[in-house]
C-alpha cells in the first residue's frame, strides 16, 4: 500500500474525480460528502465518474462541475484522458480500484476493502457500522476533508419545476388538489415493496382526505406501479408517473408535492414516511431537514437484507396501512 500525498493538500488539486456509488440510493447519501470535498477544493474542477444510471442525478449536484459516465471495458481510458491528478472511490469494489489505477491516476483514496490496498495510495480502514451518509464522511474526513452537515442536496431548477407541473397537468392534476407522491417500487428487490394491496388502501384514504395521490417510480417500476393501480381499481382518482420521468424531472415533480410514501428510500426537500422491511434502517434512514417517519415492523427475522423472502414477507405486511396513513397525515 502506497502513502501517497498530494503536494500543498487537497486545495491546491486542479483536477480530481470522484467515483460515485453505484445506485441510486448510496449516491444520495453520498452527496454531503462531495459537497464537503467541494469545498476544500474550492479552484478544483470536480468531475463524478459514475454509471449511466446515476449520471443524471449528479447533473443535479451544484458541488460538481462535469459528469463522466462510465460502466464499460474503456474506463480506465476514459478517466486517463481526464488529467486527473486525485480519486477518491466511494464504491468499496476491487474493480473501481483496478480502474483508476490501469488510469494511471497518481493518487488513489478510497476505503481499504476487498483486496484492493495495494491498488490505492491512500487507504483507510472501514469503520464500524454507520449510517451510509456518515460511512462515506467518515472516508473523506479521514482523507483530511472536514465534515459538514449530513444533509443531501440537489440543484433542482426553475424549468425543472415548471417540466414537472406540466406533466402533472397532462397526467390529470387540476392545478390545485394537493399532491402526495407514492413510490411501490423498489431496484433491490421484491422483499423491499410494501403489498401492492396496502398501496392501494393508503391511496384510497389520502383520496378521501381530499388529496390526489401521485405514483412515481423509473421504468422497472413500470410493474409495481400497474399492480398498484389495478388494486385501487375504479375507485379515487389517481395520477401515474411511473416511467415517464427522468430524475430532473422527478425532482420538478416532488417539488409540487406534500409528502411521500416511499419503500426505504428518501427524497430531497420533501418530507418522507419510509417503509423499512429487510433493509437496516439505521444505516439508510432519509437525511436532510425535512421531517420524516420511519416505519417498521418488529419481527425477528429483519433486516435480513434479502432480495427476496423466503418466508412470508411478514417485515412489510406487518406495516399497517393504518400507521402509514397517520404519519403521512402529519405532513399534511
Amino acid at each position: 500500500m502506497g502513502t501517497g500525498n498530494v503536494p500543498q493538500g487537497l486545495s491546491a488539486v486542479k483536477r480530481l474525480v470522484i467515483v460515485a456509488p453505484n445506485w441510486l440510493g448510496d449516491a444520495i447519501m453520498a452527496l454531503p460528502a462531495v459537497e464537503d470535498v467541494r469545498r476544500l477544493a474550492a479552484r478544483a474542477t470536480i468531475v463524478m465518474a459514475a454509471r449511466a444510471s446515476i449520471a443524471p442525478l449528479v447533473r443535479l449536484v451544484a458541488s460538481v462541475d462535469d459528469t463522466l459516465v462510465i460502466g464499460g471495458r474503456d474506463d480506465h481510458e476514459r478517466l486517463r484522458s481526464g488529467g486527473f491528478e486525485v480519486a477518491i472511490l466511494l464504491p468499496n469494489s476491487f474493480r473501481s480500484a483496478l480502474t483508476v489505477w490501469r488510469a494511471g491516476i497518481a493518487e488513489r483514496w478510497g476505503y481499504r476493502s476487498d483486496l484492493r490496498g495495494p491498488l490505492l495510495t491512500r487507504a483507510i480502514a472501514p469503520p464500524g457500522p454507520l449510517h451510509q451518509g456518515a460511512y462515506y464522511q467518515h472516508l473523506t474526513r479521514a482523507l483530511g476533508v472536514p465534515s459538514g452537515a449530513l444533509t443531501p442536496r440537489l440543484a433542482v431548477t426553475d424549468d425543472d419545476r415548471q417540466a414537472g407541473r406540466t406533466m402533472l397537468a397532462e397526467a390529470g392534476w387540476d392545478g390545485r388538489t394537493p399532491l402526495v407522491a407514492l413510490a411501490p417500487g423498489a431496484a433491490y428487490g421484491g422483499a423491499k415493496r410494501w403489498p401492492a394491496a396496502s398501496f392501494a388502501a393508503l391511496a384510497r384514504d389520502l383520496a378521501g382526505d381530499g388529496f390526489l395521490p401521485v405514483l412515481i417510480g423509473g421504468a422497472t417500476d413500470r410493474p409495481a406501479g400497474l399492480e398498484v393501480a389495478g388494486a385501487i381499481g375504479t375507485g379515487p382518482a389517481v395520477v401515474s408517473l411511473i416511467g415517464r420521468t427522468d430524475l430532473p424531472a422527478l425532482g420538478g415533480v416532488l417539488a409540487h408535492c406534500r409528502a411521500l410514501v416511499s419503500n426505504d428510500s428518501g427524497a430531497i426537500g420533501v418530507p418522507v414516511t419510509a417503509l423499512f422491511g429487510p433493509t437496516d434502517e439505521r444505516a439508510t434512514h432519509p437525511l436532510g431537514p425535512a421531517p420524516h417517519v420511519v416505519l417498521a415492523s418488529p419481527v425477528w427475522c429483519r433486516p435480513c437484507l434479502l432480495r427476496e423472502c423466503p418466508l412470508d414477507h411478514r417485515c412489510m405486511r406487518g406495516i399497517t396501512v393504518e400507521a402509514a396513513v397517520s404519519a403521512t397525515r402529519r405532513w399534511l
